[in-house]
């Protein structure tokens, strides 16, 4: 069963910077695709970001050119740098593994709190 644990957040200042980690675990983290997204109060959840199991990347609008994720494929981690925060980039930040095969398969970490404060 596939785990997934997210690490990192808190409470920075405008324009701050921080780095959240995603450590996956219970099967082959290098054919699943990675996800990043947030879910601010009384909002619905987005997608920030996403990379590909080679590596390829996307981004929200909202967040391009501030945001950065990765994956280090050795040890099973997904990262999400994110730089020049803002206040209304408050809110708690999800990552999720999915495997396209014969069905598709998606799991959810925990999720993490970054508060921007202005």
């Amino acid at each position: 069963q596939v785990q997934l644990v997210e690490s990192g957040g808190g409470l920075v200042q405008a324009g701050g910077s921080l780095r959240l980690s995603c450590a996956f675990s219970g099967s082959t983290f290098d054919v699943y695709r990675m996800f990043w997204y947030r879910e601010a109060p009384g909002s619905q959840r987005e997608l920030v970001a996403a990379a590909t199991s080679d590596g390829r990347t996307n981004y929200a609008d909202s967040v391009q050119g501030r945001f950065t994720i990765s994956r280090d494929n050795a040890n099973e981690v997904a990262y999400l740098q994110m730089n020049s925060l803002k206040p209304e980039d408050t809110a708690v930040y999800y990552c999720k593994a999915e495997l396209q095969g014969p069905y598709l398969r998606t799991y959810w970490g925990q999720g993490t709190q970054v508060t921007v404060s202005s």
